[in-house]
């Protein structure tokens, strides 16, 4: 009786090392997601070297402004204009 007991403890302590090490990278990966979240990610230069390198973000002034000349309500002098103010003012 006792020699079966300890052959079938054997055989479930051989998993364990497995499930151990799959709760351990299930922790890291939660950590390093979570550090990711909170961060914003990790950004780099634009000469960086990195295709997926993101331009920096327009300001909703300027959104405006280009989406107004997209549709013609202002002349291209008036665009100028309006940008270099906008560039002066940031």
């Amino acid at each position: 009786m006792g020699t079966g007991m300890g052959m079938g403890m054997g055989m479930g302590m051989g998993w364990m090392w497995l499930v151990g090490l799959l709760v351990l990278l299930g922790v890291v990966l939660l950590v390093v997601l979570a550090v990711r979240a909170v961060g914003g990610g990790i950004t780099r230069g634009v000469g960086s070297g990195d295709a997926t390198a993101r331009p920096p973000a327009r300001s909703r002034a300027r959104e405006l402004l280009d989406a107004r000349y997209a549709r013609g309500e202002l002349s291209s002098d008036e665009y100028r204009e309006r940008l270099q103010t906008l560039e002066e003012h940031a």
